[in-house]
């Protein structure tokens, strides 16, 4: 088997994803930035041997630039798949990452794909394509950032299984930045420490806690040889605050777990 994207399970999420692909149910994937969606996407696509086709969504994001457009060059006009529609052709998967940032209109074209039709029309060519039996559409959002505005249209969320994802547990955590990373277990422990203690704040001092990707970067960087207080003042601080108070106070809580 290929080598699979490194991902620490932490429940039954692998077994849904199969049951949803094999029965041909679309599945819906919410929880925080950095938790671990789009891993578990990939790491499934490779488990399953399937192509994977990952469009991160945007206020921008037209209907065409997933079913594809005509393009001219050479003097004559080309048809030009997009993800979507390729991901359909080829049978594989396509992974719409935070599909809440994306227009309304736009993911109407998503709907007879999403329930037991499993079709994609083409209007630009007349054609009708038919999902095939591998193929699976997987969508991700972040609660957290949901408004009026931007939540996703009943009428869209109902045709989808649905997966909840959360931070993982400590000892999750720490065995993920060991398996990324290879850092040394207690690094792994102190970065999980920081984690809790700035996750603390959340919805206090801070719009966004530290994600398990940060973490990953901050344990990538100190097996590298980088300081730790450095490691975690780049990966950690400086990314989730701008306000000096605040960094001040986060760098006192690194300081204070590794000891300096």
């Amino acid at each position: 088997m290929e080598h699979l994207p490194f991902y620490q399970a932490t429940g039954d999420e692998c077994e849904l994803f199969e049951r949803a692909w094999r029965n041909r149910l679309p599945l819906l994937i919410k929880g925080p930035t950095g938790c671990g969606k789009t891993r578990f996407v990939s790491h499934m696509a490779a488990r399953l041997n399937l192509p994977l086709y990952t469009v991160a969504c945007h206020d921008d994001l037209t209907a065409a630039d997933l079913v594809g457009r005509h393009l001219i060059g050479d003097g004559e006009t080309l048809w030009s798949d997009g993800p979507l529609t390729r991901a359909v052709r080829e049978g594989g998967i396509c992974y719409l990452d935070e599909v809440v940032e994306a227009r309304k209109d736009t993911t109407v074209v998503l709907h007879p794909l999403a329930d037991d039709r499993r079709m994609l029309p083409i209007d630009r060519t007349g054609e009708l394509l038919h999902a095939p039996l591998s193929f699976m559409l997987v969508v991700s959002y972040n609660p957290g950032y949901q408004n009026f505005l931007k939540g996703m249209k009943p009428s869209t969320r109902q045709r989808f299984v649905s997966l909840a994802f959360d931070f993982p547990s400590p000892a999750h955590e720490e065995a993920i930045l060991v398996g990324e990373t290879g850092v040394d277990v207690m690094v792994a422990k102190r970065l999980v420490s920081i984690a809790a203690a700035f996750r603390a704040l959340r919805d206090h001092d801070l719009e966004e806690v530290a994600s398990t990707r940060l973490l990953v970067y901050a344990a990538t960087l100190i097996r590298d040889g980088c300081d730790p207080l450095r490691a975690c003042r780049a990966s950690l601080v400086e990314t989730l605050t701008d306000d000096p108070e605040t960094a001040e106070a986060l760098n006192e809580v690194v300081s204070a777990t590794f000891g300096r």
